[in-house]
């Protein structure tokens, strides 16, 4: 009975919290947004920050933050981040930035917000468009003396862009 009791306390006071963390985090839709809000990087590279980076200069950085996760030729099993082109339709597919995202773009925003573990937004503009720019190059998507800057991100190519589609009846918001 007191192990019920128990259980039904933490019940509701896990609902009470659940419920002010919801009022919290509801949307406050036609103010602006708050000072300490994030921007994100969308598809077509609006929110892209001014800067660039070159395959040369990427691959310097990521050999020093990125290769002990990832290795040095982007393929470290269970962490790969290169290769993999051809196995979505197979039994065991690898999914990585060349072989499944559809964007660059959101490679970026990616590595901009996450990257590297363990020291989140470490890196600048520049050195964000250096990585994206090598891991592009991992994949054969970029040449070796290749730059990526807030200009031409969004016009990259991915190989498996065209690879999703949306939703039935899916109408974006304005």
């Amino acid at each position: 009975m007191f192990t019920g009791s128990i259980f039904l306390i933490s019940l509701l006071l896990s609902s009470t919290a659940l419920a002010e963390l919801s009022h919290e985090l509801k949307p406050s839709l036609g103010k602006p947004a708050p000072a300490n809000f994030e921007s994100v990087v969308t598809l077509d590279g609006t929110g892209a920050p001014q800067g660039s980076g070159s395959v040369s200069t990427g691959k310097v950085i990521y050999e020093a933050q990125c290769a002990s996760c990832h290795a040095l030729d982007g393929k470290m099993q269970g962490n790969a981040i290169a290769g993999g082109m051809g196995s979505l339709a197979t039994p065991r597919p690898i999914k990585t930035v060349g072989s499944y995202w559809p964007y660059a773009t959101t490679l970026f925003d990616y590595i901009n917000r996450a990257m590297p573990y363990g020291m989140e937004k470490s890196l600048t503009a520049d050195e964000v468009y250096a990585v994206t720019a090598y891991v592009l190059f991992l994949n054969d998507v970029l040449e070796v003396g290749a730059t990526l800057d807030n200009e031409n991100l969004s016009q990259v190519i991915m190989p498996n862009r065209d690879g999703f589609r949306t939703a039935p009846n899916f109408e974006p918001t304005p």
